[in-house]
């Protein structure tokens, strides 16, 4: 690292310009909180992240992949590239349940504040990237992004995200989507029942054959699903049903072998029936790999602020869902802790919902957008070419060089 009083400096800096923008990042906060939209449909979020950050003098590319998402710059290539991701898209019937609207703020000021850093250091440093990213919640938006090559040329990728307590190494699961289609044969329920074939019970033994499997899987296996289509009439024997599943697992691997047996289960359902049977895998997140070397300098700086980690175990270390920063942390070193936004209730409440529109939880989320900002800087400074060198060859050695 440069001297002590460069950085103390760079500190200082990083820490004001946060508090001193406060307001306004509140006010962004307050505005996507307001108005929550779906996955691919934040056009109010978008309009108003894009034009803050035009303010604050990145170069920004709306409609950047997708039309909701964007990527604004700061800084020179060839020197270090930090990213710091916004997600802001909210949950149906729910809003903003999952806090998307502090992720987004968060992001945001962990931008501006990497910003103020490289005008200290000077652009020759490197660059701050912040992307937006929507639809994380079942749309997949960072999974379209990373196809488009969006992660090219990023050294690390950094996000918080909040929640009841304080983790800054979540264990989030791989997640497969799944849709199934059973097809059978209609006929009068009364008069001809002998003719028709019941996509219906198809389904329904599907639904009880995986509750079944439920005894052999591993307490930290999850499958879940909805009946989304059951019939169109208690007098037609259905001969369409249709399924919705989410398989979920710690890691790629385990999934895979979950899998399996979730097909099994269709396959033993439709034959036991006679009827035909299709399944559709949909939407894909990868289990959260965090970057032990970039975590434990975010952890540094995090304590150094104030913040205390959980350590209970049982809260600590247990599943806290799934998310597309997984596949992000697949393609480039990559953080995700989360972050007590001072409330009790847990994600995808309604209570959820109010105390992240609170005033509660605005010290928590600045907090963490100094945090990140801090370990961003700390890998632009001059003299630290062996952390990000560690870093990298951490990934490389995790993943077997498949960048």
């Amino acid at each position: 690292m440069g001297s002590a009083a460069d950085w103390n400096c760079i500190r200082e800096k990083v820490i004001a310009r946060v508090d001193s923008s406060a307001e306004d990042l509140n006010k962004i906060s307050q505005e996507i909180w307001s108005n929550p939209e779906l996955n691919f449909e934040e056009h109010h979020a978008h309009k108003i992240l894009t034009e803050y950050l035009v303010k604050e003098g990145f170069k920004v590319e709306k409609n950047f992949i997708v039309d909701t998402g964007f990527r604004a710059t700061y800084g020179s290539d060839g020197g270090v590239n930090v990213c710091v991701i916004c997600e802001y898209d909210a949950l149906p019937n729910i809003g903003h349940a999952c806090g998307h609207n502090l992720i987004a703020e968060c992001g945001i000021g962990a931008g501006i504040a990497i910003k103020a850093g490289l005008e200290i250091l000077g652009e020759q440093a490197g660059k701050v990237t912040v992307m937006g990213t929507p639809a994380e919640e079942g749309g997949g938006g960072k999974n379209v992004m990373i196809d488009a090559k969006a992660f090219e040329g990023v050294d690390v990728a950094m996000m918080a995200h909040g929640c009841p307590f304080y983790a800054p190494r979540p264990k989030f699961l791989a997640i497969q989507q799944i849709k199934i289609t059973f097809t059978g044969k209609s006929a009068h329920a009364a008069a001809f029942p002998w003719e028709g074939r019941n996509a219906l019970d198809a389904a329904v033994m599907c639904y009880q054959a995986i509750s079944v499997l439920r005894q052999q899987m591993k307490p930290d296996w999850r499958v879940h699903g909805i009946f989304t289509n059951g019939g169109v009439k208690p007098n037609i024997i259905p001969e369409e049903a249709e399924l919705f599943y989410y398989m979920r697992a710690p890691t790629k691997v385990e999934l895979d072998v979950l899998i399996q047996k979730v097909l099994g289960c269709i396959d033993g359902a439709a034959k036991a029936t006679s009827c035909e049977a299709k399944h559709k895998f949909e939407v894909n997140y990868l289990d959260v790999v965090t970057n032990k070397g970039l975590i434990s300098i975010y952890e540094k700086h995090a304590q150094n602020l104030g913040v205390t980690f959980e350590t209970n175990p049982s809260i600590r270390d247990a599943a806290v869902g799934s998310t597309d920063m997984g596949n992000v942390s697949y393609v480039v070193p990559s953080i995700h802790p989360m972050f007590d936004i001072n409330t009790v209730a847990p994600n995808h409440s309604r209570e959820f919902t109010a105390d992240a529109g609170a005033p509660t939880a605005q010290e928590p989320t600045l907090t963490q957008a100094k945090a990140l900002a801090l370990t961003g800087l700390e890998l632009l400074m001059p003299g630290n070419k062996q952390l990000l060198e560690d870093i990298r060859k951490e990934f490389d050695e995790t993943f077997g060089n498949s960048k």
